[in-house]
């Protein structure tokens, strides 16, 4: 029950908070070292086509954008951009266009989801270790099967 109401929770201070400074251009105060690295994902929904928006933590690695679909589950934002790869990415300095795939190389993966987070603020805690100092192997162990997505900026 109390994790229903979380969700419920959550998923009404992301439509009506979350979302909305993003697309009002005011991310920045949405995003912060205490809060995490957060960005907007606009997917198209893969059964209705409707544009949907979907607050991720997010890491940039060279030219990349990363970002994870977190414990195990298959969410609607990440199932969407598999079946439609090319999204916009809500960021706190601007938007951009990208083509989104999943990372297959584990390496890759690891590194990944370690930047991101690092990047979340309080919430890089949560699988109940310091992604800062955490060995390789547990983190390997701890985040096994978690999907990353990579989003390449689509030239303009």
């Amino acid at each position: 029950m109390l994790k229903s109401i979380q969700r419920a929770l959550f998923r009404i201070f992301n439509e009506y908070i979350v979302v909305p400074a993003f697309q009002r251009n005011l991310g920045r105060f949405i995003s912060n070292p205490i809060t995490g690295n957060i960005m907007v994902i606009k997917t198209r929904g893969r059964k209705t086509g409707i544009v949907r928006y979907t607050p991720v933590y997010h890491a940039l690695i060279g030219d990349d954008i990363y970002c994870y679909q977190g414990k195990h589950l298959k969410g609607q934002w990440y199932l969407n951009v598999l079946a439609n790869p090319r999204v916009e990415i809500l960021l706190p300095g601007g938007t951009l266009k990208g083509r989104a795939e999943e990372v297959s190389d584990p390496k890759e993966a690891m590194i990944a989801i370690r930047q991101i987070l690092k990047g979340s603020g309080i919430w890089g805690f949560l699988y109940g270790f310091n992604p800062y100092t955490v060995k390789d192997d547990v983190l390997e162990r701890k985040v096994q099967g978690i999907p990353v997505i990579r989003i390449k900026r689509e030239s303009v």
